[in-house]
């Protein structure tokens, strides 16, 4: 299964993923949603490259780029939001970040991004809305003009124009499309053909995946043709859009995979408060991503204990006695 031509150029380890697609100032989309189905093995590994100057894209998101953030991987952002639900409503080092203004900043609304993503998976410039008006999103900017004179930055946050299928005074705003260099994404499955498979909410993963000129997928397994056309209804991206696919079996920890397992609710208040210190945060860097050398010793670290009681439930797709405190 593992050595189907269709995919074999395409199975990579972490290190070649990274190294091969991310470089140093790239405009990088992280898939998955605060703390559920982020990309963690390649967010780690992103960061034990010391890749810096990312351009980092986000619907919404938690864990990975609070990560990617403190270790000084990223120079740009535009988001919705970041935060990791109860254990962070606001990522500390993302929040940390922009009190020292030690990153570029750009807020859209959720459903402004989404249609970012959806314009630049569309192929098209921009996308109008309805979304803002009204707003201090609108009211206010991050980007300085000379930050919008570079490559990959819209010239302008939003356009206000006159819809000209109307005769009213009908004013829509136009939002600039996204795409990004890389996209990164953690699934359930990848079939042997290398179609891609999320179970559960995808969030704006597969509009990022479709509007990026690569797309890197760890997965948790990767499967034979005969189970990914069983129900191809499930199925969300073509091999076509994959450039690089790395099986890694709980590649989402800390954060929780659909169908496999929970968030780890140890894991990330340890996180949160090793991460409100600058020392200790990089003590956690040093003891979780500098000093692990695979996937593997990772998982050792985390324990068999802590893997087994965030497993999860297939009934119902999460771990339904998990402490969550």
């Amino acid at each position: 299964m593992i050595g189907c031509p269709e995919i074999t150029d395409k199975l990579m380890t972490l290190d070649q993923a990274v190294s091969r697609f991310i470089q140093d100032g790239c405009q990088l989309a992280i898939g998955g949603f605060s703390i559920a189905r982020n990309p963690m093995a390649l967010a780690y590994e992103i960061v034990r490259q010391r890749v810096r100057d990312l351009h980092v894209l986000c619907h919404s998101h938690g864990q990975a780029l609070d990560v990617l953030i403190g270790a000084g991987c990223v120079k740009r952002l535009e988001i919705a939001y970041g935060g990791n639900g109860r254990y962070a409503p606001t990522c500390v080092r993302f929040r940390k970040a922009i009190e020292r203004s030690e990153i570029q900043f750009e807020d859209y609304s959720n459903f402004q991004m989404s249609l970012r993503f959806l314009a630049g998976a569309l192929g098209i410039p921009f996308i109008p809305a309805r979304s803002g008006p009204g707003s201090d999103i609108l009211r206010l900017e991050g980007f300085s003009p000379e930050v919008r004179k570079e490559p990959k930055v819209a010239h302008k946050k939003y356009a206000r124009v006159q819809n000209p299928f109307s005769e009213d005074i009908d004013e829509v705003i136009l939002l600039p499309a996204l795409t990004p260099d890389v996209s990164i994404i953690h699934a359930q499955y990848v079939g042997d053909d290398g179609t891609v498979r999320i179970k559960g909410l995808t969030f704006a993963d597969i509009e990022q995946a479709k509007a990026a000129d690569k797309v890197i997928v760890t997965c948790e397994e990767i499967m034979p043709r005969s189970f990914i056309r069983e129900d191809p209804d499930q199925n969300c991206l073509p091999s076509f859009f994959v450039d690089a696919i790395v099986k890694v079996p709980y590649g989402a920890h800390p954060t929780a995979c659909f169908n496999f397992y929970d968030y780890d609710p140890l894991h990330l208040n340890m996180y949160h408060d090793l991460a409100r210190d600058d020392r200790r945060f990089k003590e956690y860097l040093d003891t979780w991503v500098y000093q692990v050398h695979s996937w593997g010793e990772y998982l050792e670290k985390v324990g068999v204990d802590r893997i087994l009681a965030i497993k999860a439930n297939p009934a119902v797709g999460y771990a339904p006695g998990l402490v969550r405190k």
